[in-house]
């Protein structure tokens, strides 16, 4: 058996989905816009003329050079992709300080803490006046993204019930493509603004996603895990009732206390998600957000214009493929969001992976043999189309793959007592991940040129195989009663004790 797919043979609990959940779930999720909308604005900006010949004029004046330029290395700047990349170490830092707050004073603060930081950093980008300003600016915008990225995955698993959780989470990197789109779209027509001030506009609009979220998390209830967690049962279980529907919720909610006394026995989450027993958790707190990155998506969404740019396209023409990628990432999310809880976790995965490895290998390929290792050369217009169809192909694997399931997998495997620890884990890493890729990404075009593509290809290999010997199936299952998934693993239940182990009834592989 290689990674493997379960069913609970015995706990289902009561309830239903209710339009107070849905609502919930659906304002929380806004949290996924600032995320978005800072990726798809930041990759824009720094294609745009104006924007390069005031706070990277070294930059704008390689790009002016003539087209005998070598194409590959014509943006390679360590100031400018430090702009792009640098509220990620941000992100990074936040996150860690982010776990304890969640956990001590609720979901539902951290998003709204998250909100009011994201604001202050889109103002002062919106206003900036040198380099030092704007990177000070996107400090502020990563520590949003941080507190964001890590209370919001943890809300929708907790509020979501188990048959729908896939659906509800994904709503999160729904909201991270819709933001984007947008961001695609306002980069496209500022740059036509005359007086080249129309950047300004773009990094300025990231406070009205910072307001939504801001003004969503006022409203918001806490979820009944975190209320327990905090010692406010009675809340907790009229909370329960409400988004269940229903008054029978005493089997989940003696399983909320269960793993609540289990959390007050914990001195250290963090030395406890060391432990020999969470063992699984660890790798995969480490692995599916890594690997996530190592896709190469944050590459082509953070540098899609300049990307385009890059092989041949205009300015303008530039920003409007980075539209056609934008959506086609919002759609094909919604094929994830359609399927994710009947098909499961492992098939989308899989499928993704062999798609996105076909498509950055003919990308790679069409790339080579137009720009060879010289990087000089006059692209076509049905070639151009050719390569923004690969990139297309490639994004919608990934938008029903490994982008939404990057976040819900994470999200719904740990246990409440290393839950916020490992969520900020999650988000370390990924940040980690998204810094350092996207701090190189330039150099590494350099410099490997046409073989960047074959470099995420090969990433991508490695994580399918990942997918299907080591990462077990969890649709269905209890947020609560997710341990027994490892117990019946073929590799990881030689980590878990014995103690814990139940059995499932194997469905799958």
């Amino acid at each position: 058996m290689a990674g493997g797919s379960f069913t609970e043979k015995g706990k289902q609990y009561p309830g239903k989905m209710t339009v107070f959940v849905f609502l919930a779930c659906l304002v929380a999720s806004s949290g996924g816009l600032i995320f978005g909308y800072d990726i798809g604005i930041s990759g824009g900006v720094t294609s745009m003329d104006p924007f390069l010949e005031q706070f990277f004029p070294s930059v704008y004046a390689k790009e002016q050079e003539v087209v005998e330029t070598n194409q590959y290395c014509k943006f390679d700047s360590v100031l400018l992709t430090l702009f792009t990349s640098s509220h990620y170490l941000a992100a990074l830092v936040a996150s860690l300080f982010a776990g304890y707050i969640t956990s001590r004073c609720g979901r539902r603060v951290s998003m709204l803490g998250g909100g009011v930081i994201f604001l202050v950093g889109a103002v002062l980008n919106g206003f900036a006046q040198n380099v030092a300003m704007l990177i000070i600016g996107r400090i502020f915008l990563g520590i949003g993204v941080g507190f964001s990225n890590q209370s919001v995955p943890l809300y929708l698993s907790e509020m979501a019930p188990a048959k729908m959780r896939g659906m509800l989470n994904i709503s999160f990197q729904l909201m991270i493509t819709i933001g984007i789109l947008i961001a695609n779209l306002i980069n496209y027509f500022t740059a036509k603004i005359a007086g080249g001030w129309g950047w300004r506009i773009g990094l300025g609009l990231a406070a009205v996603p910072a307001v939504i979220m801001v003004g969503g998390s006022i409203f918001l209830p806490d979820t009944p895990n975190s209320l327990v967690a905090r010692g406010k049962v009675e809340s907790a279980r009229a909370m329960l009732r409400r988004i269940r529907g229903t008054d029978d919720v005493s089997l989940e909610f003696d399983d909320l206390l269960a793993a609540s006394e289990a959390t007050k026995a914990i001195e250290s989450p963090w030395r406890t998600l060391l432990q020999r027993r969470y063992r699984p958790q660890l790798v995969m707190a480490f692995l599916i957000p890594t690997l996530q990155q190592l896709t190469g998506i944050n590459v082509v969404m953070f540098y899609a214009p300049v990307l385009f740019k890059t092989i041949g396209f205009g300015g303008t023409a530039s920003l409007m493929s980075a539209v056609i990628t934008g959506l086609v990432n919002m759609f094909a999310t919604f094929v994830s969001i359609a399927t994710v809880d009947r098909l499961g976790r492992r098939k989308l995965l899989l499928q993704g992976g062999i798609q996105m490895i076909l498509a950055q290998f003919v990308l790679g390929t069409l790339i080579a043999v137009k720009f060879g290792t010289t990087g000089v050369a006059e692209i076509s217009r049905s070639y151009a189309i050719g390569v923004v169809f690969c990139i297309c192909v490639f994004v919608s694997a990934f938008a029903w793959s490994w982008g939404p399931l990057g976040w819900l997998v994470p999200s719904e495997i740990f246990p409440l007592e290393i839950r916020s620890a490992a969520q900020s884990a999650v988000v370390v890493f990924n940040m980690v991940f998204t810094f350092v890729i996207a701090q190189i990404f330039l150099m590494l075009l350099c410099r490997l040129k046409f073989g960047l593509f074959y470099f995420f290809g090969a990433w991508e290999i490695a994580m399918t195989l990942f997918v299907y010997f080591f990462l077990p199936e969890t649709k269905g299952i209890p947020i609560e009663e997710m341990d027994r998934i490892w117990a019946n693993h073929w590799y990881w239940n030689r980590f878990v004790d014995a103690g814990r182990k139940v059995q499932l009834t194997s469905t799958a592989v």
